[in-house]
């Protein structure tokens, strides 16, 4: 976003937010993509950044490590914490917790953005790639959060915001990709279930889905390919959705499935034209996502 967009620029408030500055962003799977891009929003303001993630090393096929992904964050004017762990692995959750506690101070936001996709039918689909998608997607989850409780408890403004979807029952998502989809609402009973269980304590929890496919590495290499990558929106318009959630006071902003680009319009943003991934990239022809 450029300075002359409606959602606030660095060092803007306003009576409905609180800026992220001196705030500590605790960010699951953020070496890439939609995570990095929402720890870069967040270092703009001149936030502490934990990252949680397995890239120690360059993959490959895919850019970025949670190395890389700090470099960048400090040079955005955000202060950066690497940690190389697994949100499956309980040791390396509560590890994160500490380590992020112990350089920071507390935990303000955590962002549940690790996530494993795989499309494929139930018959298709091994028990080995369907615990994958459970562990990484639900369990961690509902680790990371669970472990941050203590610190959002202590927090000013506390958020959990999991990027997963909206509770769609219709068959045409229950059935087109089961072992995933039960997966992906995992993700989003656990956050709506914490949200509830801890809104007396001031936590918010939510959830954040767009309505167009984001153009990632998971988009790439599992959805479509570069046809698709060129039919999607950037991470950006992710991110900076995610910023608003997150600065919203925690209190009565919570429990809630929230679609990218209903917050951005609420928020004042009526042109997305900027977030095509192929600028000029009509809204029509975008690709929709899934499960709305």
């Amino acid at each position: 976003m450029t300075e002359n967009d409606s959602v606030n620029t660095p060092g803007e408030t306003s009576a409905s937010r609180t800026s992220l500055a001196g705030k500590t962003v605790l960010l699951s799977g953020g070496s890439r993509g939609i995570g990095l891009a929402i720890a870069l929003r967040a270092a703009r303001d001149g936030a502490n950044v934990a990252i949680l993630a397995k890239t120690d090393t360059p993959h490959p096929k895919l850019e970025g490590t949670v190395h890389t992904a700090a470099e960048q964050i400090r040079a955005a004017g955000g202060n950066a914490l690497p940690i190389v762990g697994d949100v499956r692995n309980d040791d390396d959750v509560t590890e994160a917790v500490l380590m992020t506690q112990g350089e920071f101070g507390g935990i303000d936001v955590v962002v549940n953005n690790a996530s494993v996709v795989d499309l494929s039918g139930t018959e298709a689909l091994s028990m080995k790639k369907y615990d994958l998608m459970q562990d990484v997607n639900v369990r961690g989850t509902f680790l990371l959060s669970r472990a941050a409780l203590p610190m959002l408890k202590d927090a000013e403004n506390p958020h959990i915001l999991s990027l997963s979807p909206p509770l769609n029952l219709s068959p045409k998502w229950l059935g087109a990709h089961t072992g995933y989809t039960l997966a992906k609402y995992g993700m989003t009973m656990a956050t709506l279930g914490i949200g509830a269980e801890f809104a007396s304590a001031g936590i918010a929890a939510n959830t954040l889905w767009p309505r167009t496919t984001i153009a990632t590495a998971a988009v790439q290499f599992s959805l479509g390919g570069d046809r698709m990558m060129k039919v999607s929106r950037t991470p950006e318009i992710y991110a900076d959705a995610a910023y608003e959630v997150v600065t919203r006071p925690a209190s009565s902003y919570t429990g809630q499935t929230l679609i990218v680009e209903d917050v951005l319009e609420e928020a004042g943003v009526t042109d997305f034209s900027r977030y095509a991934a192929v600028p000029g990239t009509p809204d029509d022809a975008l690709f929709p996502d899934i499960f709305l």
